[in-house]
């Protein structure tokens, strides 16, 4: 009737929320913070995490029965925490009456206004702001680059490799904090079938399958969620066309409601992107570690609430709300 899809995870890589200071507190306490059970799309940003119950079944009741048989599987296995990130607005209320507690983080999201094209969309910027990004594409193209999107049977094997190299070398950029998660194969065997939910932003001085720069998205009929990118040249702005402006371009012509360009960032909110709240939910099996959080957590929530709104009000455009994750 219903089943709820986890993992058992030895550290926290690969979550984009970042619980350290979590793990700290337990070894400060003398407890084992690892291994933690975890619920999110894997390696992904994504919001929409919930427990799988078939139709017609009382999501409530047995959102709080799992959640119990979770609670007793950590104990007896002296799991300190199950972790469910991410979440599904609409799940949330179930899974915060079934005991589990709120935490608030910051993301960024673009929302579709009802503009026609990217002019139109820019309209809804101050006049500044508009100018600036005007003049941050005019010099990608000055410089001979144009940006193609290429989708489903566009995408050869061939491409997606080039796009894993493209992955690999950013992430080597950073180092020791370069989180490459994704592994040749994902590029190399990706069937047809994700081919079809992939899109590919191409910067090319002639043939798109030879691109000096790109950008890899997921696609579904309501959004857009990106994006792992990479380049062989240094261009001013390439970043920013590559993997904001012609992905909101590609959205807006397809009639997309929202782009969700992934974790961190500051310099997307002059381009388009608001500030949101993401919430995570949290048990903890042992009692002194769950009241010192729950304790702090009310705090901390409203401190990260406010710093959104403070963001948000110095944004050079016109915000619209978030709509939730979108289910095709």
């Amino acid at each position: 009737m219903a089943v709820a899809p986890l993992y058992l995870k030895g550290h926290s890589y690969g979550e984009f929320v970042f619980d350290q200071s979590f793990a700290q507190l337990a070894g400060q306490m003398g407890l084992r913070y690892y291994p933690k059970l975890v619920g999110m799309s894997p390696l992904s940003p994504v919001e929409g995490y919930r427990f799988f119950v078939a139709a017609g079944a009382d999501e409530g009741a047995l959102t709080a029965l799992m959640m119990a048989e979770i609670g007793r599987f950590c104990r007896n296995n002296a799991i300190l925490s199950c972790n469910f990130l991410y979440v599904d607005p609409q799940w949330r209320p179930l899974a915060e009456a079934a005991g589990c507690a709120l935490w608030l983080n910051q993301q960024s999201c673009w929302t579709a206004a009802g503009a026609a094209d990217f002019e139109g969309y820019l309209a809804g910027f101050n006049a500044n702001q508009r100018r600036n990004i005007r003049r941050e594409r005019k010099a990608v193209a000055a410089a001979g680059v144009q940006v193609t999107a290429m989708v489903g049977e566009e995408i050869s094997p061939q491409l997606l490799m080039r796009m894993h190299d493209f992955y690999a070398q950013h992430c080597s950029r950073w180092g020791a904090w370069g989180s490459k998660y994704l592994t040749p194969p994902f590029f190399r065997d990706a069937p047809v079938a994700l081919r079809r939910d992939l899109v590919l932003f191409s910067a090319h001085e002639g043939d798109p399958n030879q691109p000096l720069a790109m950008s890899m998205c997921v696609h579904s009929p309501a959004g857009l969620w990106g994006r792992y990118w990479g380049s062989e040249v240094e261009l001013d702005h390439l970043h920013f066309e590559v993997c904001y402006y012609a992905p909101i371009e590609w959205a807006i012509a397809r009639g997309l409601r929202r782009f969700d360009p992934g974790a961190g960032g500051s310099h997307k909110r002059r381009r388009g992107f608001v500030a949101e709240p993401r919430a995570s939910l949290h048990l903890w099996t042992q009692p002194e570690f769950d009241r010192l959080l729950r304790r702090w957590l009310p705090q901390a929530n409203a401190e990260t609430l406010e710093e959104i709104e403070a963001i948000n009000a110095e944004i050079p455009f016109v915000a619209r709300s978030h709509e939730g994750p979108q289910r095709e």
